[in-house]
């Protein structure tokens, strides 16, 4: 008898708390244009249209950064990418300009450091495992970051490769994509959505 009442005390438990949730995932990109985005001023290198958000360099190789308009504390973030012509040199900055998860070939170890964190003064604190049998090179790729607290988490296509606790990470800030400065470089950008946690 108490055996039973136990069990019916668990499944009214665990029917009341429900499924757990999956995250509430928002299109940040629309597609089309670059509204919800900081358009930079004089933009030649940021492009969007057909699903797609492409960035190339200039004659100039200036770099720029595409930045959300909206702020976000903790968060996930997933993007597809597809690496373009050039030595592509991107990443994704996480609430501000100075920590950001690479895409691409790092300008300073001239090797793809992919889905690692670069950190001003620290450089590569660690690196992305097992990335090379994942990165597919000339199709999309998928990329998933959790930033929570001072903790961050990637995964690229469907593994997690890296996981990373900053100093001195803001508690909230914009999200944005980079064009590295002084490469000739192309990479194309898609489904770009975010989930606040």
């Amino acid at each position: 008898m108490g055996t039973k009442l136990l069990v019916v005390i668990i499944l009214l438990f665990t029917s009341a708390l429900g499924p757990a949730q999956e995250p509430e995932w928002k299109r940040i990109f629309n597609g089309k244009n670059l509204k919800g985005w900081v358009e930079p001023e004089n933009n030649i290198w940021w492009r969007a249209g057909k699903g797609v958000l492409s960035v190339k360099s200039g004659p100039a190789k200036k770099g720029s950064i595409l930045w959300t308009e909206k702020e976000y504390r903790d968060f996930t973030l997933q993007a597809d990418f597809r690496m373009g012509a050039g030595t592509v040199d991107s990443g994704i900055f996480l609430r501000n300009e100075k920590e950001q998860i690479q895409i691409g070939i790092s300008g300073s170890l001239k090797r793809d450091m992919t889905g690692s964190p670069y950190i001003p003064g620290k450089g590569y604190p660690v690196e992305a495992e097992g990335v090379e049998g994942l990165l597919r090179g000339d199709d999309w790729n998928t990329m998933r970051i959790q930033a929570q607290g001072k903790e961050y988490v990637v995964w690229l296509n469907g593994q997690e490769v890296m996981t990373y606790t900053s100093e001195h990470v803001p508690d909230k800030g914009p999200i944005g994509l980079q064009l590295h400065p002084g490469n000739e470089m192309s990479i194309d950008f898609r489904n770009i959505m975010v989930a606040e946690l």
